[in-house]
């Protein structure tokens, strides 16, 4: 029997199997293969060699079947042979309106013909079915019609021929190749905003943003406007409500006519559903609220329920609540028989203001949500002490446990809320202006931003000498994500992150300059702090390939080694970009600066020590430069493990509203099976706070970190998972997912 025998029987055989436990169309997939036998030989064989020959072969198989019918396609649309006349390809696109004129005026003919020389057709042999169908039926490049035009090889150059566009033309196309060799490899992805709208005519490249809204009926309309815009475009929202003054506070001296918090989330659900982003998904975003704001016993925790008025329902909103550690503390109060005795007092915070009349240094009114507690200073519990000891000041006060336990009861049926752990954020934050003073109130929809935020405010409005009505807003910090994430397991097996951090924060950086945004405040932030989160997806896929079990202490090493060498390049990456372009202009007095940072974090080696001096001197290109987003659609695009999570199972469903496949783990082999055997479920989720706990020590911002509990888990054990996720310092955590709940929903922005 000949090789390619050999293939395809093997390939059958399979495929048989396919067929009748899951009710694959075999003849299909048979004509597929035999139309194709020569010219599906040698890509495949070299697909299967990189992945290993022991991997399931049948995922591979049915993508290359699939390929083929793309292809045919592209073709059909294009009437160009697959993968020649790229020029064509987009000079016929820009025709179109599809693709954005900037391309065709950036690069000669002379460049283009040079970059379709460098198109590898056979590392589209690198995708699984799962990954192909994706890119294929969200992100390639399709006529209004939905006809598709553009082929995966050609989207990765695509994004980098954008990416690299202002780069300086004696070095942009070597910048493209580069950058194209890292997407290609599928060492790395881009966020889903900028793998779907590089290189287009509409969309714009960032995947969250992040508001304060400002307690004023202008500050809250104002910033519904921009969600509306900015949900437009496909970014996810993070929207900080815990300045709003709460239910049953006064205005302008009316007593009892605040109608709190509650129908202005709900203002912003129906903006979220209507504002639907082309028609793809449904805008969403996450609204945070202090746990000693009034209101979090108001309403806020059951929004998204079942039980209760549905008048003050907001289902499509995802929730999260900002805590500082005094709070944490009170849980653990207890009396001599072990009762729960911590009591905990929530505010109006415009009341507070009212009556407390603590001031800045340039006179204006400061909340309790203006302080954090430092490591050698409790700023906040000092002001929460003294507003709880205020006679005249309006309050609330409960058992600590029991705003707690309604906390739990929520996330147990839904989800949420997310934690926000403030004192910690606030304490690791590298451009903190004033110690003891809040610069971030809250994170985004996936928990992974950690920036400083501020709201806007209108400080006049007049009519100019054209009789055009003129309003004038002094900006807040508006906060951006520039997200891009690492594939750990073939970057760890190829020895390449050096070579692919590099051009990945090159790639990052670019994003900031290139990127079009429809609120000017977000544009003003984004390039003040220069901020970008490099992320990594598929822990369980490179632990799984290094044969190390997820319940053990080599899997905690593993984390801290992994992602301080991943934070060196970062860091070291980011300090040549300054070098070369400038350090980012908030630069001056932040930590980076001041070596603070690299001190807090004990990188005191040779090669930290060196490159810590560098950032001294020369400055760093970004103010944040590390967060951890969920990765799901991405990370099955490049066939790896969601984020950081453990796999569902060995043998699932992947569900979503267009497609229903059923997979294994990546590159699953009966060497590396007993490693990916315990999955999510069942695994001990202190081992997996362990794990987050030291590579949270490595990222400047957060990491989107789910706990996984079974539907009968006692409160007991869910309290001390939060207790224990605080206590080892995690900045945040993500769902609580309950083998109870149905699918959560989630925003897709994030999933880089």
């Amino acid at each position: 029997m000949s090789s390619m025998q050999t293939i395809q029987s093997d390939l059958y055989e399979q495929l048989a199997r396919l067929e009748k436990e899951w009710g694959a169309d075999l003849d299909t997939v048979k004509k597929g293969l035999d139309n194709n036998q020569e010219d599906l030989q040698k890509p495949l064989n070299d697909a299967l060699d990189r992945i290993g020959a022991g991997a399931p072969v049948y995922t591979y198989a049915a993508a290359a079947v699939y390929l083929e019918q793309l292809y045919r396609k592209a073709e059909e649309n294009r009437g160009t042979p697959s993968y020649t006349q790229f020029y064509h390809l987009i000079d016929r696109l820009t025709e179109k309106n599809i693709y954005s004129r900037s391309l065709l005026d950036t690069y000669t003919r002379e460049e283009i013909d040079k970059l379709e020389k460098e198109l590898q057709p056979d590392r589209d042999y690198y995708f699984t079915f799962i990954g192909l169908f994706l890119l294929a039926d969200r992100y390639l490049a399709k006529d209004h019609e939905k006809n598709v035009y553009e082929l995966p090889q050609e989207r990765w150059m695509i994004i980098a021929m954008t990416l690299m566009q202002e780069e300086p033309v004696e070095k942009r196309l070597e910048y493209v190749k580069e950058a194209y060799w890292a997407l290609s490899n599928l060492y790395m992805t881009t966020a889903t905003p900028t793998l779907s709208n590089a290189g287009k005519s509409h969309g714009q490249l960032s995947s969250c943003f992040i508001d304060t809204v400002d307690d004023s009926l202008d500050g809250i309309y104002l910033n519904n406007w921009e969600a509306a815009r900015l949900s437009k475009d496909g970014g996810g929202l993070g929207i900080y409500f815990g300045k709003v003054r709460a239910l049953g506070s006064d205005i302008k001296g009316f007593k009892n006519t605040s109608s709190g918090v509650i129908p202005w989330i709900r203002l912003l659900n129906d903006t979220a559903v209507s504002v639907d982003q082309l028609g793809q998904r449904q805008g969403a975003a996450a609204v945070y609220l202090d746990i000693f704001h009034k209101d979090i016993m108001n309403g806020f925790l059951e929004l998204k329920t079942n039980n209760g008025d549905e008048r003050r329902k907001a289902h499509d909103i995802f929730t999260g609540v900002s805590i500082p550690d005094y709070f944490m503390t009170k849980l653990e109060e207890k009396d001599e028989a072990g009762r729960s005795t911590g009591e905990w007092s929530v505010f109006c915070p415009h009341q507070v203001k009212q009556f407390m009349g603590w001031r800045d240094e340039n006179g204006n009114l400061l909340g309790l949500e203006d302080y954090y507690d430092e490591t050698d200073h409790h700023f906040f519990r000092e002001k929460y002490e003294e507003a709880c000891r205020h006679p005249l000041l309006p309050r609330e006060t409960y058992r600590a446990m029991e705003i707690m336990k309604r906390i739990m009861v929520a996330q147990l049926e839904t989800g949420t809320p997310y934690m926000f752990y403030r004192d910690e954020v606030n304490r690791q934050n590298a451009n903190k202006k004033i110690k003891g003073r809040t610069a971030v109130f809250c994170s985004n929809l996936c928990t992974e931003i950690t920036q400083n935020m501020s709201p806007s405010t209108i400080q006049e409005e007049y009519v100019d000498e054209h009789g055009n009505m003129v309003m004038v807003r002094k900006p807040g910090d508006f906060v951006v994500c520039n997200l891009s994430s690492l594939h750990l397991a073939n970057v760890v097996k190829d020895d390449v992150l050096e070579r692919v951090t590099a051009i990945q924060m090159r790639m990052l950086d670019n994003v900031i300059d290139i990127n079009t945004l429809p609120v000017k405040q977000a544009e003003i932030t984004n390039k003040s702090y220069r901020a970008v989160g490099l992320g990594t997806f598929g822990w369980h896929h490179v632990l799984a390939e290094k044969q190390i079990h997820w319940e053990s202490e080599e899997a905690v090493a593993f984390a801290d080694s992994l992602y301080e060498k991943i934070a060196y390049e970062a860091v070291k990456a980011s300090a040549a970009l300054a070098e070369e372009k400038g350090a980012y202009p908030q630069f001056s007095g932040s930590e980076w600066e001041n070596g603070l940072y690299f001190e807090r974090k004990n990188y005191n080696d040779e090669k930290w020590t060196a490159l810590k001096e560098k950032v001294e001197k020369t400055g760093i290109r970004n103010g944040w430069l590390m967060a951890v987003a969920p990765n799901s659609s991405t990370a099955k695009i490049a066939g790896s493990t969601d984020g950081i999570d453990p796999v569902y199972a060995v043998e699932y469903a992947e569900e979503k509203k267009n497609f229903r496949f059923k997979v294994t783990p990546p590159d699953l082999t009966h060497h590396n099976y007993p490693y990916y055997k315990k999955v999510r479920h069942e695994l001990d989720q202190q081992w997996s706070i362990r794990q987050n706990a030291a590579r949270q020590r490595h990222v400047d911002q957060g990491i989107s970190f789910n706990f996984y509990v079974r539907h009968n888990i006692s409160a007991k054990e869910l309290l001390d998972l939060h207790m224990e996720a605080w206590r080892q310092g995690l900045k945040t955590t993500y769902y609580v997912r309950s083998t109870s709940q149905q699918e959560i929903a989630e925003c897709e922005s994030c999933h880089a």
